[in-house]
């Protein structure tokens, strides 16, 4: 398998790939509030999916861009009951984003609301993938990449939505020519 322009043998434990929405842009100030990952062996077949909706304990934020409203959140579990299930969807794998810097960030500041620390963990990212496989993107947003890619429509600003969406870019990035 070739990413960039050096050949990356198959990971043993595959891949998880990973989208967050959030009450906000800030880590520091703002919480998760849907969580997704899809779970792709070495060879970036998909085994599985989890997706879910999270009480961040207060105002849900921009409902605009995430379009999940207060209603919605009620009677779902907080980030302390779906975190052993992240733990264990994340271990020996390697994280996969589209500006994974971001979901990691979350990620990592919620769980340190726990007090617990997010394991090291290699990560991957899929917009910088698509800077030296989609040259003629005209930006490198999700939307625009998935769009330059080919890959059709899919439902934007959803966990769920946006983690498949990066899959298949990987997908996509991973088999395109340098």
């Amino acid at each position: 398998m070739l990413l960039g322009d050096r050949r990356v043998p198959p990971v043993p434990g595959g891949y998880a790939v990973v989208d967050v929405e959030a009450t906000g842009r800030s880590p520091w100030r703002h919480r998760v509030v849907e969580v997704a990952v899809v779970l792709l062996d070495h060879r970036l077949r998909t085994e599985g999916e989890f997706a879910t909706l999270v009480d961040p304990a207060g105002p849900v934020g921009p409902t605009h861009v995430h379009r999940i409203t207060q209603d919605q959140v009620v009677g779902a579990p907080r980030f302390r009951e779906v975190a052993p299930v992240l733990l264990d969807l994340l271990a020996g794998r390697v994280l996969v984003g589209h500006h994974v810097s971001c979901d990691r960030s979350f990620l990592e500041r919620e769980f340190a609301r726990l007090g617990v620390e997010l394991p090291p963990v290699p990560e991957l990212c899929t917009m910088r993938l698509a800077r030296t496989r989609l040259a003629d993107a005209g930006g490198y947003g999700l939307a625009a990449c998935v769009a330059a890619a080919g890959l059709g429509r899919y439902p934007a600003h959803t966990a769920l939505g946006d983690a498949r969406a990066a899959a298949d870019l990987l997908r996509h990035c991973v088999a395109a020519p340098p």
